[in-house]
């Protein structure tokens, strides 16, 4: 089971800078394109972390690395990085399935755009958390992330941007290590349905609140 996430700071240049952390009873099974604990594997906790707009550390990996050192967390786990306040997490629940979304839209683009647009300063990440309550095959997790991006799509698409996400997303989707395995995640699949659209609620819902970044805020 993966618990519902805890708020908390780190300490960095005299400032107190937001973490999220999810952490689960047990090992877990997951797909991530996080920055670190990427791929699919079994991940022990989930860490959302805020940083200033900045940022341009070219190691994130490592950063998270330390910054789990920091809050104890042992065994693998799913690193992610944003410029949103992860304090405005949106939640939503849908059949068991469980959505955690922190959502910046300040940059989106069209997936397959004819060239690389100049991107501006402007908080621009969607990171989508996700625990199914079953567990899912290997290509079920991947068929998993790929619903989870289409869900987030059309929640752009609602709120009238002009982009399928921005280039900075990320999605990882957990679920049991055990039990009778499902074997698909698509949009009209047992599990794949009510992740849709729970993925789908929390970013309309993250989207349609305007986002400043959290660096922002710090001179404002």
């Amino acid at each position: 089971m993966l618990r519902d996430p805890t708020l908390t700071s780190r300490a960095e240049d005299g400032r107190h800078i937001p973490l999220l952390v999810w952490r689960a009873d047990g090992p877990l099974r997951a797909v991530s394109s996080g920055p670190l604990g990427g791929g699919v594997g079994v991940r022990h906790w989930v860490l959302n972390a805020t940083v200033s707009m900045s940022y341009d550390r070219d190691d994130p990996a490592v950063h998270l690395t330390a910054l789990a050192a920091g809050l104890a967390l042992d065994g693998p786990g799913v690193g992610l990085l944003t410029g949103v306040d992860v304090t405005e997490v949106v939640a939503r629940t849908d059949t068991g399935v469980r959505a955690w979304a922190t959502v910046g839209l300040g940059t989106p683009v069209p997936a397959a755009a004819p060239e690389t647009a100049a991107l501006t300063q402007r908080v621009g990440t969607v990171n989508i958390v996700v625990y199914v309550p079953a567990r899912l095959s290997d290509s079920a997790l991947v068929n998993a992330v790929a619903t989870a991006t289409e869900a987030k799509t059309q929640a752009i698409a609602e709120l009238g941007l002009p982009g399928t996400g921005t280039p900075t997303d990320a999605v990882t989707v957990l679920c049991p290590v055990d039990g009778p395995e499902a074997a698909y995640g698509g949009p009209r699949s047992t599990w794949g349905a009510p992740l849709a659209r729970a993925v789908h609620a929390a970013v309309r819902a993250g989207g349609d609140q305007p986002v400043v970044p959290w660096s922002d805020r710090l001179t404002g």
